[in-house]
């Protein structure tokens, strides 16, 4: 049998991540079987089973997945003029325009976490890298003057993470959930506890002008 390629078999295992989601999203860790996968992914057991050797790897690789969708999209975050625009972008994303059985499956993984030594190293590594990041980047952007909190960064990114959590979970239990209206609610409500300072490159030639018309 001849050796698939590399770009192949990306593609499988994506496919199988895939249909593992939407199975734990609509029937949970517990109720689903591997051969719910193979069905939903409409695979043999044996195709399975050459890239995940059980439902906690198809956890690992669920999780990895959406870390490094992460990092792609916190670097472009970071590396922003206008922290508070492209902090609502992915806001958007996350809480808008993703599809909702992402959050009830990562509800779903959250869970089993508590249960589930694995699930849990998995879980709490992945919200570990989330949390030091923003951390970071507050650090940062307090050091630069961008924000000016009054809270210190790690209790600023504790109630960030809580903020963003309680979205995360609505969205996934509130069929009714409102994101046009909650998702710039709580951008709002950010910008106000991160205490988010005038761009200071933009002011001077601002003030400049003003002065020029008032000769």
């Amino acid at each position: 049998m001849p050796k698939l390629k590399p770009a192949t078999q990306r593609a499988r295992r994506e496919h199988i991540l895939d249909a593992a989601e939407a199975c734990f999203a609509r029937a949970g860790f517990h109720r689903t079987t591997m051969q719910d996968i193979c069905k939903e992914a409409a695979i043999s057991p044996g195709a399975l089973y050459v890239y995940f050797a059980s439902k906690e790897d198809l956890i690992a690789g669920i999780v990895e997945r959406d870390r490094s969708e992460f990092a792609e999209r916190f670097a472009e975050l970071s590396s922003s003029s206008d922290f508070i625009r492209s902090l609502s972008e992915i806001g958007q994303h996350y809480f808008n325009e993703e599809p909702r059985q992402k959050q009830m499956m990562c509800i779903e993984i959250g869970l089993e976490s508590t249960r589930n030594p694995r699930v849990g190293e998995i879980y709490r590594s992945v919200d570990r890298y989330i949390e030091e990041s923003f951390e970071k980047l507050f650090a940062r952007l307090a050091e630069e003057g961008r924000i000016a909190p009054e809270f210190d960064i790690p209790t600023l990114t504790k109630l960030f993470s809580m903020i963003g959590d309680g979205l995360f979970m609505r969205r996934a239990v509130d069929p009714n959930f409102d994101a046009e209206t909650l998702v710039p609610a709580a951008m709002k409500l950010i910008g106000a506890l991160l205490n988010v300072q005038p761009n200071t490159a933009d002011i001077a030639p601002l003030e400049a002008s003003k002065k020029e018309k008032h000769r």
